[in-house]
């Protein structure tokens, strides 16, 4: 297996969404799409935002296993294809997930090879500042939201590199700095350039 896969993680506010976007952008990342029972929102297109399925679907596709990590969410499942990024990783894709501190455990259970990152903001009083300038929530969400935050941000030292996203571009660079570099680690060189490795070594 050449390819990497990258877990990114993050409370609600830290800035994951915009990272991961401006990366994909930049890098040759794929971006995992996950399976979902909800229903799509307006603008949403199946196999763009998510797979869209139904619940007997869903539970199907467990029962077969096909999951790397799956969870319920608010009466609604998710779920990441284990086959998908199996063949993806196989030739020499990287893939990127964006899921929660449980949907990493998960992860790593069975790709121990994952690289996890955990994004976080520079302060609660700049995260509650976050939350509260996007003018979507009331001050009861807010709470619960930056409640949530610091229980996810007690599992920060479960991943492998910590971006701490204070000015946007220089968060960008660090993250581009992992995904780079981890594509330089000696055994994904030589797995990518294996005749290369038997003439030379």
């Amino acid at each position: 297996m050449a390819g990497n896969l990258y877990v990114v993680a993050a409370p609600s506010g830290a800035g994951k969404t915009t990272l991961v976007r401006l990366l994909l952008e930049a890098e040759p990342v794929r971006l995992s799409i996950s399976f979902t029972t909800r229903q799509p929102r307006p603008g949403e297109q199946d196999g763009r935002e998510y797979h869209f399925v139904d619940t007997t679907t869903f539970r199907a596709m467990i029962e077969r296993q096909e999951f790397l990590e799956w969870a319920e969410v608010h009466g609604n499942f998710y779920g990441t294809s284990k086959k998908w990024i199996a063949d993806q990783l196989a030739v020499d894709a990287d893939v990127l997930l964006e899921i929660d501190w449980q949907g990493a455990q998960q992860v790593r259970q069975q790709f121990p090879e994952a690289i996890g990152i955990f994004i976080l903001p520079p302060s609660m009083e700049e995260l509650e500042r976050r939350l509260t300038g996007r003018g979507t929530d009331a001050a009861d969400v807010i709470a619960r939201r930056l409640a949530a935050a610091q229980a996810e941000m007690l599992h920060v030292g479960e991943f492998d590199y910590v971006i701490i996203n204070n000015q946007l571009e220089e968060a960008l660079l660090d993250l581009r700095a992992v995904v780079r570099a981890s594509r330089l680690q000696y055994a994904a060189q030589a797995a990518r350039h294996a005749a290369l490795f038997d003439r030379m070594i």
